[in-house]
């Protein structure tokens, strides 16, 4: 299959890597730079190009702030039965986009990042299958993800973007409300750490990776319940109360097991 992806950022680079040996692949970026360690690929920086290529299918990796212009710059070059792929975490409007597009579309999200997640060993990570769009396309990434033993879930957009809010803003926001309070530690204990890897690790991300997930519009109301959560605890602490704090320990144990 003809692939072209569009963007040479971390994910771009990835599936890049992935499928470059198996399919003739091409990667479209405008900043040369990123495209420095891109192999076994045609290199792409202007849209125009695309139309020699005649892709089968494009893989948009870039940014979400980006998404939709992207995908509008190569529209012209595409050939009428190439199928539009995406990564973005959040979905919103996406389903809409590709309806009025014309073009078959697949949307995927893998729920693995190169910070965090060892891309040579991807077996107990997670990736999501938008239940909508083309057939033929799902297949495609369900063989492609199932071949790097990920755990496929299908959701649709609109489950799609719940989940996202609950599994990713939630800790996003904790981690970035943990930093934000943080002090020098000389002799830091071990969950203090943890918490600072994770947060290193959260920080090290693009910017508008922890904006995209933070502004979900389903993000404020995961928010509101962390909000909920500390008042009850701040409340419990304030008034020293041992058989309340002991009640509230044992319902939090009851979630993570």
């Amino acid at each position: 299959m003809k692939i072209l992806i569009l963007g040479a950022g971390k994910m771009g680079s990835f599936f890049t890597d992935l499928l470059s040996f198996e399919h003739e692949t091409a990667v479209l970026e405008k900043d040369p730079k990123r495209m420095r360690f891109i192999y076994n690929a045609l290199r792409m920086q202007q849209p125009e190009e695309v139309a020699a290529f005649a892709p089968e299918l494009v893989i948009n990796c870039v940014t979400l702030n980006y998404t939709l212009d992207a995908f509008r710059e190569v529209f012209p070059y595409l050939p009428p039965a190439c199928i539009l792929a995406d990564i973005a975490s959040v979905k919103t409007h996406l389903k809409e986009f590709y309806e009025a597009s014309g073009f078959r579309y697949v949307s995927t999200h893998p729920m693995f990042g190169p910070t965090f997640a060892n891309l040579a060993n991807l077996a107990k990570e997670n990736t999501i299958i938008i239940s909508e769009g083309d057939h033929l396309g799902r297949i495609f990434f369900k063989d492609l993800y199932a071949g790097l033993h990920l755990n496929i879930c299908e959701y649709t957009f609109e489950e799609h973007d719940k989940t996202v809010a609950y599994s990713l803003g939630i800790p996003f926001a904790s981690t970035i409300v943990f930093a934000a309070i943080m002090e020098h530690q000389d002799a830091p204990g071990t969950t203090f750490k943890r918490h600072m890897k994770i947060a290193r690790g959260l920080f090290s991300e693009d910017d508008y990776l922890l904006t995209e997930i933070l502004f979900n519009p389903r993000t404020p109301q995961q928010i509101e319940r962390i909000q909920g959560e500390l008042s009850a605890l701040q409340d419990i602490i304030s008034k020293r109360d041992s058989e309340a704090m002991k009640t509230y320990l044992k319902k939090i144990r009851g979630h993570i097991e």
